[in-house]
C-alpha cells in the first residue's frame, strides 16, 4: 500500500524552521498568515511580549458581507489591506512577512500585496 504524504505536516515543519529566523519585534512586528481551505487569517504579532497588535480573516464582519460574488484571491486582497489598515492605526509601518510555511504565490502574495497597499513596508 502506498502512504500518501501529509501535505499539512511538511508545511508546518517549513514553517517552524523559517521561525527560527523569522522573529517579530515591537520596532518590526511579523505579519502571519494562515491559510485553511475556505478561510484566510492574518495576524501583526510582537513575538518579545507575546502580544497580536492587529488581525483580521474572511470572518470578520467588515469583510464578510463584501464577499459575495468573490473569488478567494479577491477575499485576501481584502484581508491584507484591512489588516494593513489596522495595523497602521496601531502605529506600526514596518513589518515582517511570514508566509506560515506556505508558498508565496496566489492567496498569500494578495494578502501581501493588500497589505503593502494599505501602507505596510516589508
Amino acid at each position: 500500500m502506498i502512504s500518501r504524504i501529509d501535505k499539512n505536516a511538511v508545511r508546518k515543519a517549513r514553517h517552524t524552521r523559517t521561525r527560527r529566523h523569522i522573529v517579530g519585534t515591537a520596532e518590526r512586528p511579523r505579519l502571519s498568515i494562515y491559510r485553511s481551505l475556505n478561510n484566510i487569517y492574518a495576524q501583526v504579532i510582537n513575538d518579545e511580549v507575546s502580544h497580536t497588535l492587529a488581525a483580521a480573516s474572511t470572518l470578520d464582519a467588515q469583510i464578510k458581507e463584501q464577499l459575495n460574488g468573490k473569488t478567494k484571491s479577491e477575499a485576501a486582497l481584502m484581508v491584507g489591506e484591512l489588516v494593513g489598515k489596522r495595523a497602521v492605526e496601531k502605529g506600526v509601518k514596518e513589518v515582517v512577512f511570514d508566509r506560515g510555511g506556505y508558498l508565496y504565490t496566489g492567496r498569500v502574495a494578495k494578502v501581501a500585496e493588500g497589505a503593502r497597499k494599505a501602507g505596510l513596508e516589508f
